[in-house]
């Protein structure tokens, strides 16, 4: 499932790279804006710590509810088809909600660890030590938990409460799947560090992310139609997309006079 997944997600962003960078250029200027804000403010006088912590939440809240309609969007290329300006502002209004709410445990998940992880550390005893410990562990296992939290509101939830459900128990399922789909995620970003995020960026990242959760629930239907198996079949689960997406080579791309 895992090399399907990859070679899916890469055809998918190479057939979609001009939408996915629009996207990208996007949310760089949504944080370039906020991050303009903080500067012009601070070129008349040294500004509060207050209103340096306001411009970081409000730009948080935004930029969430962005990657929130971006994986609207981006659910479409993974069921083969596309989408244009309106689907984004369309999607826009119907999970700004919802991006919102992931924008605050953005924010918290921030303060642990800029802000209380850190000072558990300097006060070089056990129990600092076991706290932070605690702390960082607890929210590292929620990233890796609520990784998904964009592609189940796009693909089976609308209540911010299901969401989080459905989360975890996708992650009770298949914590090995979670783990490295989140390893996969960070080798995604360092490989954006070096287009400044214009390809895959934000937008490459989460379709990966849909197209992961896409596949693999297609598990579930199989178990659906056959009660009591434990093993999947993903060559015969895959069957169908595998004869959507067809048979592209690499060379097809690097050199499409030669087809």
């Amino acid at each position: 499932m895992i090399g399907f997944l990859l070679k899916k997600t890469f055809f998918d962003l190479w057939d979609n790279a001009l939408r996915l960078a629009v996207v990208n250029i996007g949310f760089a200027v949504s944080v370039l804006f906020f991050l303009l804000i903080h500067w012009i403010l601070e070129i008349f006088a040294p500004i509060p710590s207050v209103v340096s912590a306001v411009i970081f939440f409000l730009g948080v809240l935004w930029c969430s509810a962005y990657l929130a309609a971006t994986a609207m969007c981006v659910r479409k290329i993974s069921d083969y088809a596309s989408f244009g300006f309106n689907d984004f502002l369309d999607s826009l209004r119907s999970v700004w909600m919802c991006g919102i709410f992931y924008g605050i445990f953005v924010c918290i998940s921030s303060i642990v660890f800029v802000f209380i992880i850190p000072f558990y550390l300097l006060l070089n005893s056990a129990a600092g030590l076991l706290i932070a410990s605690f702390f960082f562990w607890t929210f590292a296992a929620l990233i890796t938990v609520f990784q998904y939290f964009f592609p189940v509101r796009a693909r089976l939830s609308v209540k911010t409460t299901n969401i989080i459900k459905k989360c975890f128990l996708l992650f009770i399922d298949n914590p090995l799947f979670f783990i490295g789909t989140i390893c996969l995620t960070l080798v995604i970003f360092i490989i954006s560090m070096f287009t400044a995020f214009l390809l895959p960026g934000p937008a490459g990242i989460l379709l990966f992310l849909d197209e992961a959760l896409r596949l693999r629930l297609l598990k579930y239907d199989w178990l659906e139609q056959n009660a009591g198996s434990k093993y999947i079949p993903w060559k015969t689960v895959l069957n169908e997309d595998r004869e959507k997406h067809g048979k592209r080579a690499l060379n097809s791309l690097l050199f499409p006079w030669k087809n």
